[in-house]
């Protein structure tokens, strides 16, 4: 529940953002008549991220259980890609995103009616399947549907109810260290999905070392133990892993948390404050 409620909570608050950065845009400027076609755009892609999520639900389940294995072990691994991208190109684009789809919106209002329903969708949609994508993976990872399924909601609530406090100027969010802390975090949530997707291939027969153990703690953490269950639900861990798991586990994490929080080289010019930090700060 925990980690499925941080993946709600950074990619739904990533998506509110982006819709609040949007909508403040077209009140400023006062075209209001715009609005019911960003929210349309808007409604699109939640659409379609919900189809995506049901319709890898249904393919998985008409699989046999090799299919299967290597059906969420793939997907777990591209999932993996996903989240990892997006940690970093978040990092990346946060200062200058909020004058991106500013100038994108103003283009597509340009083009018509259906550029801007479009461009909403379509800056949306990337948030929402990514997450339909890495939330599919955790919930196989976990073992479960319920409890993954609440924390993922519990999240995007938190989320919609943040971004909203925000365009309100109620809560100021430094967005930097917000984005830095749950990139970490969200680094170890991946590194468990992507080490769980290395087992369901072993267990398929296309990796091999499937009874090859780097550590067996079941007798110290049993699977069924409150911890047991939190060091699951949280970073996947699992008491009996496989070398091949333990050593892409150990490579994941060393290597992009070590990128992550590389400090990135900037222009010594200075920005304009139209970055969505300062959206954050300013009120957007």
């Amino acid at each position: 529940m925990l980690g499925n409620a941080l993946i709600g909570l950074r990619e739904g608050l990533e998506a509110s953002l982006v819709v609040s950065i949007l909508v403040a845009f077209l009140v400023r400027t006062d075209r209001r008549r715009e609005l019911p076609k960003v929210w349309l755009g808007v409604g699109l892609a939640v659409a379609v991220s919900i189809g995506v999520t049901l319709a890898l639900t249904l393919t998985e389940q008409a699989l046999t259980f090799e299919a299967q294995e290597t059906f969420g072990g793939s997907l777990s691994i591209v999932a993996v890609g996903f989240v990892t991208w997006m940690i970093f190109w978040m990092r990346r684009v946060a200062r200058s995103i909020s004058s991106e789809l500013r100038g994108g919106l103003e283009k597509a209002i340009a083009m018509g009616s259906v550029a801007v329903v479009v461009m909403a969708a379509l800056a949306v949609g990337r948030e929402g399947l990514e997450t339909s994508v890495f939330f599919f993976a955790a919930v196989q990872a976990a073992g479960e549907t319920t409890g993954p399924l609440i924390g993922f909601l519990i999240g995007i609530a938190v989320s919609i109810v943040l971004a909203y406090l925000i365009y309100r100027g109620t809560v100021k969010l430094d967005m930097g260290k917000f984005f830095t802390v749950t990139g970490v975090l969200l680094v170890f949530v991946a590194a468990g999905i992507l080490a769980y997707g290395v087992h369901d291939l072993q267990e398929a027969g296309l990796l091999p070392g499937l009874s090859t153990l780097a550590f067996d703690v079941s007798a110290t953490i049993p699977a069924d133990s409150w911890y047991g269950v939190l060091l699951k639900g949280v970073f996947n861990f699992s008491p009996q892993t496989t070398v091949l798991q333990a050593v892409v586990w150990a490579l994941y994490v060393a290597v992009v948390l070590t990128l992550f929080l590389r400090r990135p080289r900037v222009p010594a010019t200075p920005r304009a404050p139209s970055d969505m930090g300062s959206v954050a700060r300013q009120t957007l």
